[in-house]
C-alpha cells in the first residue's frame, strides 16, 4: 500500500501542454531531496490543448501524480478549489502552472509550517513581468486589499503559498477568491509568514492575467469586507440594516397618526407600509440575535477565533534572498 503523503502540491494547467512537463520534472527534482512523502495534485482547466493528454501519461509514468479534470474552463479558483479538496497530504501546496513559480521555494516554505504557520505567502520581490499591465496594478490592488482588510500581505497575487490542511479545506473558494485566503481565513486567527520567492519570465504560451480581472478583485473584495464584518458582530451589523426601515416605518405611522387625528381619516397604504417596513426591521434585528447566537456558540476547540483583532500580524520571514 502507498504511504500516505505529507504534502501535496496542487496546480491548475490551463493550456499549458508546454509547461507541464518541465514543470513536473522541476517538481520531483525539488521535492525527492526533502525526504517527504508527495503528491502532486494537476488538475486541468479545461484545457483546449494536449495539457490533459501530457498529464494523463505523467500520472501512468508517476504514480504520484493524480489529475483532476474540468470538462470546460471555469477559472483557476475553481481549479485550485478542486486540486484542494482532493488533496491528502498534511501540508497543502498551491502554484501557478506556467513555470514562473520555483519549486525549490517549496522546501522553505514547508520549514515555516514546520515552526509553527499555518498559512505560508510567498511574496515575488523581483517580479518577472510587464510593468503597466501586471505589476502596477498588482501593487495597488495589494495595498488596497491590506488597507480594506487589515491582513498586511505584499503579494496576494502570487499563487505559490502553504497551508495547513486542516485550514484550507475548511474555506470556501469562488470567483477570484484565491487571492484572498489569508484574508478569509484571519477569521479564525492563523499564524502567517510571508517569504520571498524566485519569479520567472514565462516561457511558453500567453498569461491568462489582465486587466480585465480587475472589477472581479474588486468585488469580490467587498465581499470580503462584508463577511469579515458579519462575522464578527453580526448583531451590531443586522441592527445598523433595520434602522432605515425603522426610519421609513417611523415616518409612515407618524403621518398615519396625525392624519388620523386631524382628517379623522386613514390612509391604509400608508399605513400598511409603515407596519410592512416595521415588520422588516423587527426580523433583521431577531436575525442578528440569531447569527450572534451561533456564532457565539460556535465550536471554539476546532477553531478559535480572533475576529475582534482588526489587524492580523504577518511574519516577514528572514530566509535569504533566494536567486
Amino acid at each position: 500500500m502507498a504511504e500516505r503523503p505529507k504534502l501535496s502540491v496542487c496546480v491548475p494547467f490551463y493550456n499549458e501542454e508546454q509547461s507541464i512537463e518541465p514543470l513536473h520534472a522541476a517538481l520531483v527534482q525539488a521535492l525527492e531531496p526533502l525526504h517527504v512523502p508527495f503528491e502532486m495534485v494537476f488538475v486541468d482547466d479545461g484545457s483546449r490543448d494536449d495539457t490533459l493528454v501530457i498529464a494523463a501519461r505523467l500520472a501512468e509514468r508517476d504514480p504520484r501524480v493524480r489529475v483532476v479534470k474540468f470538462r470546460r474552463n471555469y477559472g483557476q479558483t475553481a481549479a485550485m478549489a478542486a486540486g484542494i479538496e482532493a488533496a491528502r497530504g498534511d501540508v497543502i501546496v498551491t502554484m501557478d502552472g506556467d513555470l514562473q513559480n520555483d519549486p525549490r521555494d517549496i522546501g522553505a516554505f514547508l520549514e515555516l509550517i514546520e515552526q509553527g504557520y499555518d498559512i505560508v505567502v510567498g511574496w515575488r520581490h523581483e517580479r518577472q513581468d510587464k510593468l503597466v499591465s501586471r505589476k502596477i496594478p498588482s501593487r495597488i490592488a495589494n495595498r488596497l486589499i491590506a488597507k480594506v482588510t487589515g491582513v498586511p500581505i505584499r503579494d496576494n497575487g502570487c499563487s505559490l503559498k502553504a497551508y495547513r490542511a486542516t485550514l484550507i479545506k475548511r474555506i470556501p473558494l469562488y470567483s477570484e477568491m484565491h487571492r484572498f485566503i489569508p484574508a478569509v481565513a484571519s477569521i479564525a486567527g492563523p499564524r502567517i509568514a510571508e517569504i520571498k520567492v524566485r519569479h520567472h519570465a514565462r516561457k511558453f504560451g500567453k498569461s491568462k492575467y489582465g486587466l480585465s480581472r480587475v472589477y472581479k478583485v474588486l468585488l469580490d473584495l467587498m465581499v470580503i469586507k462584508t463577511v469579515a464584518s458579519f462575522a464578527s458582530r453580526p448583531m451590531l451589523w443586522f441592527t445598523m440594516l433595520s434602522l432605515p426601515m425603522l426610519a421609513l416605518s417611523a415616518a409612515a405611522l407618524t403621518y398615519t397618526a396625525s392624519v388620523i387625528l386631524v382628517k379623522q381619516h386613514l390612509s391604509l397604504p400608508i399605513a400598511g407600509s409603515g407596519l410592512v417596513f416595521l415588520t422588516s426591521a423587527m426580523l433583521l434585528v431577531c436575525a442578528g440575535a440569531l447569527a450572534e447566537l451561533t456564532y457565539r456558540l460556535g465550536d471554539l476547540r476546532e477553531v478559535e477565533f480572533s475576529a475582534l483583532t482588526q489587524n492580523v500580524q504577518v511574519r516577514r520571514a528572514s530566509a535569504a534572498t533566494p536567486r
